[in-house]
């Protein structure tokens, strides 16, 4: 874990969400200067933070809506900080909590130096990464229909289907399997999902795989050439990873890829292991 411990006249936490942002400022005393609520509007936001630019620092807590904020405090050549939101709940949880004091922690995390950081994603790779995850999901979710079927057939005691899914001729054949209308329906509304994932997935793929090309195509070279790692896992890896320079150590790389377990032990004894699905589960899998 590692935490934010630069200086700054002035220290910004913001307590995000979708349609709105309660933003603390204090100074380097701890002396409160703004603490408000406002809409997610960059102007509003912006009207905020000006007489401090140059002077600030902001941090949010990492949560599905950060990217405008870092990019606008890119644009505004202002120092932004993403808070790991895992190790964050654990130092600043409390018996009260709201956004008004969420935001106030934020900004007293970060001028004590125990704001705890995570990794700022690249701008320019950003959305392809979450365009990977997604094909991971449709990937996850073709394979749980897939299994759904072979279970239908087992609960009705049909003999097991011995067609592979992927292909078109043996979605066909499953469509007049099941003697019941009804279950039929089921199955067919499967395949019909599967007939679009398996049109859609192509040309996703190869259209995630130019843009690696334009990303980091020597990276992608050199991943497929060793044993195991084909055109997915390439690609998973360069995305997921984004600067491999992030890392100090190959330590530090394996935990972040969920590959160290900690033991947790306590007066000598040894308790099994934990902390082992902090890191990042997209690599892992």
């Amino acid at each position: 874990m590692n935490f934010y411990n630069n200086m700054h006249p002035y220290y910004c936490g913001i307590d995000l969400h979708a349609r709105l942002l309660y933003v603390c400022i204090i100074d380097n005393t701890g002396l409160i200067l703004v603490h408000k609520k406002i809409k997610d509007d960059p102007e509003a936001l912006l009207k905020l933070l000006k007489p401090y630019i140059g002077d600030i620092v902001v941090g949010v807590e990492c949560m599905h809506c950060w990217y405008w904020v870092a990019d606008f405090c890119k644009e505004h050549t202002i120092d932004f900080i993403l808070g790991h939101a895992l190790y964050m709940k654990a130092i600043h949880g409390g018996k009260a909590k709201n956004d008004k004091i969420d935001s106030h922690k934020i900004a007293k995390l970060i001028r004590g130096g125990n704001f705890p950081l995570a990794y700022v994603y690249d701008k320019d790779m950003r959305a392809t990464r979450d365009l990977l995850r997604r094909r991971t999901k449709i990937v996850r979710h073709g394979a749980d229909l897939k299994a759904h079927v072979a279970n239908t057939a087992s609960q009705y005691n049909l003999p097991a289907h011995n067609v592979n899914l992927k292909n078109v001729c043996d979605r066909e054949k499953m469509r007049y399997y099941f003697p019941d209308p009804v279950v039929q329906r089921s199955i067919n509304l499967n395949m019909a999902i599967l007939d679009c994932y398996h049109k859609e997935l192509k040309p996703l793929e190869h259209y995630i795989e130019q843009m690696a090309k334009q990303h980091n195509p020597v990276h992608l070279n050199i991943l497929q050439t060793i044993n195991g790692i084909g055109r997915i896992l390439a690609l998973t890896i360069i995305y997921e990873i984004g600067d491999i320079n992030r890392f100090s150590s190959v330590q530090k790389f394996a935990s972040y890829s969920r590959l160290v377990k900690c033991k947790a032990e306590s007066a000598g004894k040894t308790y099994g292991t934990q902390g082992n699905k902090i890191g990042n589960a997209h690599l892992k899998w």
